[in-house]
C-alpha cells in the first residue's frame, strides 16, 4: 500500500503530466493557496523534470482576502489590477500552461458586504476577459485540481477534529482522482477513453434537443444549436497537445442554443460562488433567459451573479454526469464545484465554450452570437442531477433517444 508521501508525489506528477501535459520549454503558471506550499513545490519539481522552462506561482491567502473585504474601500474592488491581468496574458502569449488549485472555505465571505463581492467579480471578469480567451478556446492547456485546506476540510467534515478532517478530505480527493489505482496515469487513460465513447455516440446522433424531467419538479426543454460538439475527458490545445482541464472529471458536455431553454429546473447541490453558498434554488427559463428564480439560501448572491451582464441570465453549458459516478457514490458534498459538478448533471450560467460548436474557436463574438452561442463575462456551473433524472434526446430526424434513465447513462 502506498504511503501518503508517495501518493502526494504521484498526484503532483499526474497534474502536470496528464492534466497540463507540460511540454519541453513550456512555462507553467500555478494559482495556489499558501497552505499548499509543499504540494506546489512537488508540482514545480515534477514540471521541471518533464522539461518546463519556468514555474511561476500566484499565491492567495484566505486571511488576507477576508481582511481586504472587511477593510478596503469599494473603489479597490472596482479596479482590478491591470498588471495582474497583463502578466497572465503575457504568459499565455508565451504558450504557458495554467494550473489552478481550487481550495477555499465555502463560507469565507459569508458576512461580507455582497456588493463588494459582486463588484470584484465583475471588475475581475472584465479585466481577465482577454486572458480567458486563451483558456476557453483551448489555445493554451489549463487544468483545475484541488488539495485540502483546514477551513474547507472542516466545512466538509464538521464533526471531526481538524487534522482528521484534512486527512479524510485527502482520501476523498485521492479516490476521486483515481490515485487509489496502482498506475494512476494508466487509470486516467482508460477513464478518458470511456468518456470519449459517450462523446462519440452523442456527436453521431446530432441531437436537436434534450428534455430533462425529475420528481423534484424539474421539467426543462433544452435546444441544441446546429453544429454543436460534445466533449469530455480532455481537450486539444492550439499545438495539438492533449490535456485534461479538470481532475477529477466525469462529465460529457456541450452548449445549449442561447434562446432555446424553456421550463423549470431545481438545483440539487449547494453552489459555492464567490465565498458564499447558494442552495435549494429554482429557476424558470423562457426563450433561454432566467425570468424567475428563488433560493432558500443565498438568493441575493444569485441576484448579484445575474447582474454581472445580460449573458449571465442565459446558459452556456449542458453537462451530463451519471449519478453513480465515484464522486457521487462517496456521498460527500464537497461544497466545491470542481467535485460537486462531477457528481451531478449540471448547467452553467454565462459564457459558452466556443470549442463546443463547429469552427467556434475561429469565430468572433458577433459570429458566435449569430450561431446561438451565449457570451458573458462569467461562467458558473450549478448542479441539477438526481437519482431519478430522465433525459430524452430528439434527433434532427425526430427520433427520440433515451440518454439518461434513473440518473444514469441509458446506453
Amino acid at each position: 500500500m502506498k504511503n501518503f508521501e508517495t501518493l502526494l508525489n504521484e498526484y503532483a506528477k499526474l497534474c502536470v503530466k496528464v492534466g497540463i501535459n507540460i511540454q519541453p520549454n513550456q512555462p507553467l503558471v500555478i494559482n495556489a493557496p499558501i497552505e499548499g506550499i509543499e504540494f506546489v513545490r512537488l508540482l514545480a519539481k515534477n514540471a521541471y523534470e518533464l522539461g518546463a522552462s519556468e514555474v511561476h506561482v500566484n499565491w492567495n491567502d484566505e486571511v488576507l482576502t477576508k481582511l481586504k473585504y472587511e477593510n478596503a474601500p469599494m473603489e479597490v474592488f472596482e479596479n482590478f489590477p491591470k498588471w495582474y491581468a497583463d502578466s497572465l496574458e503575457e504568459y499565455a502569449k508565451k504558450g504557458a500552461g495554467f494550473l489552478s488549485i481550487s481550495a477555499q472555505d465555502p463560507e469565507l465571505l459569508k458576512d461580507i458586504d455582497p456588493k463588494k463581492i459582486a463588484t470584484n467579480n465583475k471588475s475581475s471578469s472584465i479585466a481577465l476577459k482577454e486572458w480567458r480567451k486563451y483558456t476557453m478556446n483551448d489555445i493554451n492547456p489549463w487544468c483545475v485540481v484541488s488539495i485540502p485546506t483546514k477551513s474547507w476540510a472542516k466545512r466538509v467534515f464538521p464533526d471531526v477534529r481538524e487534522d482528521e478532517a484534512v486527512e479524510k478530505l485527502w482520501t476523498a480527493i485521492f479516490n476521486a482522482t483515481r490515485m487509489n489505482f496502482e498506475d494512476p496515469v494508466k487509470a486516467w487513460e482508460e477513464h478518458i477513453a470511456n468518456i470519449k465513447s459517450k462523446v462519440d455516440y452523442l456527436n453521431k446522433k446530432e441531437l436537436k434537443s434534450l428534455h430533462y424531467t425529475s420528481s423534484n419538479g424539474t421539467d426543462l426543454m433544452v435546444e441544441l444549436p446546429k453544429g454543436h460538439i460534445w466533449a469530455g475527458g480532455g481537450a486539444i490545445d492550439s499545438k495539438k497537445v492533449f490535456f485534461a482541464p479538470n481532475m477529477p472529471t466525469e462529465e460529457v458536455y456541450t452548449m445549449p442554443l442561447k434562446t432555446g431553454v424553456n421550463g423549470v429546473v431545481y438545483s440539487t447541490k449547494p453552489l459555492n460562488y464567490g465565498g458564499n453558498l447558494i442552495d435549494e434554488f429554482k429557476l424558470t427559463f423562457k426563450d433561454g433567459k432566467v425570468v424567475d428564480y428563488d433560493a432558500k439560501i443565498g438568493k441575493e448572491v444569485l441576484t448579484d451573479l445575474f447582474d454581472i451582464d445580460e449573458g449571465a441570465k442565459y446558459l452556456g453549458e449542458v453537462a451530463l454526469v451519471p449519478f453513480d459516478s465515484p464522486i457521487s457514490q462517496s456521498n460527500i458534498v464537497f461544497l466545491n464545484t470542481l467535485f460537486d459538478e462531477n457528481a451531478s448533471c449540471h448547467f452553467a450560467f454565462g459564457k459558452a465554450y466556443p470549442t463546443n460548436i463547429k469552427d467556434g474557436e475561429n469565430m468572433n463574438d458577433e459570429e458566435l452570437e449569430a450561431h446561438g452561442v451565449n457570451n458573458s463575462l462569467t461562467h458558473v456551473d450549478f448542479m441539477v442531477g438526481s437519482s431519478d433524472m430522465s433525459i430524452v434526446g430528439e434527433t434532427k430526424d425526430g427520433e427520440k433517444i433515451e440518454i439518461f434513465k434513473e440518473g444514469n447513462w441509458a446506453f
